[in-house]
């Protein structure tokens, strides 16, 4: 239990937990946003483009009456099935998709471009070439194990 509480102690003092918090926060911000472009913005284009028709407004009511609106259903407190409703959730939620698609490939991105001008650390060289019998060797050594020549300092 005691290592436990230490395992537990270090994940959260590393800035996991803020660093999860954080998403958390921004992505509860960025499923408001995109339900707001769905509702005001795409919903609108989509009734449009279908004749009109406000999927706000299609309900089933178990109930066996019919009802002008979903408000006057609701209104009577009758037991409803709002597939409308559920049909707007779905685009939300293929929109949400889409959006953090994008936005994930631009930062992907932008991170291989950051990466492309960092400069490339030299590696550091090991090895080198015999200069009489062309075997490799360590940088290190002042003989040739190979073929015994002295080697000429660098």
């Amino acid at each position: 239990m005691k290592k436990f509480i230490e395992e537990f102690k270090e994940f959260a003092i590393k800035g996991n937990m803020i660093d999860m918090a954080v998403g958390i926060i921004i992505g509860g911000t960025f499923s408001t946003i995109v339900k707001s472009l769905v509702d005001n913005i795409f919903m609108p284009l989509i009734s449009l483009l279908t004749g009109k028709v406000d999927f706000s407004n299609m309900f089933i009511a178990l109930d066996g009456n019919k009802y002008a609106t979903l408000a006057d259903a609701e209104e009577v407190g009758a037991a409803l099935i709002k597939y409308g409703q559920f049909i707007t959730d779905i685009i939300n939620f293929i929109l949400l998709l889409l959006i953090v698609f994008i936005f994930v490939k631009q930062v992907n991105m932008f991170r291989a471009a950051q990466e492309a001008k960092k400069p490339k650390e030299e590696e550091e060289i090991t090895e080198k070439e015999c200069p009489y019998c062309f075997t490799k060797i360590s940088v290190k050594a002042k003989r040739c194990p190979c073929c015994t020549s002295e080697l000429p300092e660098e």
